[in-house]
């Protein structure tokens, strides 16, 4: 049965490719399914412009049912309004969207108090994200980075970042019944729904 779930792994884990699959999976389930893809990333150069084009073919082939959003900011808001029980709503990633919040193009511009501000933005953003989880009538599907597993970077805002994705991966897996690990292409169960 497909649920709520959050994905988490390292870069090139298969953490997407098993989004896809729930989704393939969801929409094979019945006629009236639907399979939204919220996608966070955005092109700042053409390196990344380039591998959001390919992440685009490569799901229309794999899941020719799967629409896409491009949402990079109120994530909180795609989520509430693609929600519905028929629906299968797919975040990726986490980690992206965390980005585009806390550490946007121009941050070493800012002054502290632009930061402060940010950061508060971020809190609330949050917040709404983690309600319209709890909210969503279907299921809900959170991919996102596990980067807190090596060397303590340098630099504040950096460390910042990773404490910041670890809270959210944390608040996240609280409310997912299902939260799996992946390592090399195959998943890893960390939590199941109760029976």
């Amino acid at each position: 049965m497909i649920t709520t779930e959050l994905i988490l792994g390292g870069q090139k884990s298969g953490k997407s490719r098993r989004a896809e699959l729930l989704a393939r999976d969801w929409l094979a389930e019945a006629g009236d399914h639907r399979a939204v893809l919220i996608a966070t990333g955005q092109a700042w150069d053409g390196e990344m412009r380039e591998r959001i084009a390919r992440h685009r073919r490569d799901r229309a082939e794999r899941v020719p049912g799967l629409q896409t959003l491009e949402e990079p900011h109120d994530v909180a808001a795609a989520v509430a309004q693609n929600s519905t029980a028929q629906t299968l709503v797919v975040v990726d990633c986490l980690t992206l969207w965390l980005t585009h919040w806390t550490m946007p193009m121009g941050l070493e511009d800012m002054d502290l108090e632009q930061k402060r501000a940010l950061r508060h933005d971020w809190q609330a953003q949050a917040a709404m994200f983690l309600e319209a989880i709890r909210q969503s009538p279907g299921p809900v599907v959170l991919v996102g980075n596990e980067i807190g597993l090596g060397v303590i970077p340098m630099g504040r805002e950096v460390r910042a970042f990773v404490d910041a994705l670890g809270t959210l991966n944390q608040q996240v897996a609280q409310l997912c019944p299902r939260v799996t690990l992946m390592a090399a292409g195959v998943p890893l169960t960390l939590k199941e729904p109760r029976s």
